[in-house]
């Protein structure tokens, strides 16, 4: 089961972070394996939303529940899908005159075929930074 942690230095504000990073919608700009994303239902606190996630020929969709907690906290639950369980989370704190952005992803697909592409999606999201 494919587990990341990362964190980084990055010169722009916490809340500037938690906002590009809540923008469910534009994850197909900056997340280079998702390749499609559908809010089904957002209030200030919580986003459900259906993300397509792809690597080379391997397509996937799966739904998550994302938790705002403004201005440190965005965490993903895993609602249904072809994963065995999701777990992401992200931190934003202020650092010198910018923020520290903590990210920890946890997962695994019920489908073994799936999990030979599945380590390199664990990595990728913070080489988007």
């Amino acid at each position: 089961m494919p587990r990341h942690t990362d964190e980084k230095l990055l010169p722009y504000t916490p809340d500037q972070m938690f906002d590009l990073v809540a923008d469910v919608r534009a994850y197909p700009q900056f997340l280079p394996w998702v390749v499609g994303s559908r809010v089904v239902s957002q209030s200030q606190t919580l986003i459900t939303a259906d993300l397509i996630v792809g690597f080379k020929v391997f397509r996937e969709s799966f739904t998550s529940r994302v938790t705002l907690e403004r201005p440190g906290h965005i965490h993903v639950d895993y609602v249904k899908g072809p994963l065995r369980h999701l777990y992401n989370d992200w931190r934003f704190e202020p650092a010198g005159e910018g923020a520290r952005i903590g990210f920890l992803v946890d997962f695994e697909f019920k489908n073994p075929c799936s999990s030979a592409w599945s380590a390199a999606c664990s990595r990728r999201p913070s080489s988007a930074w």
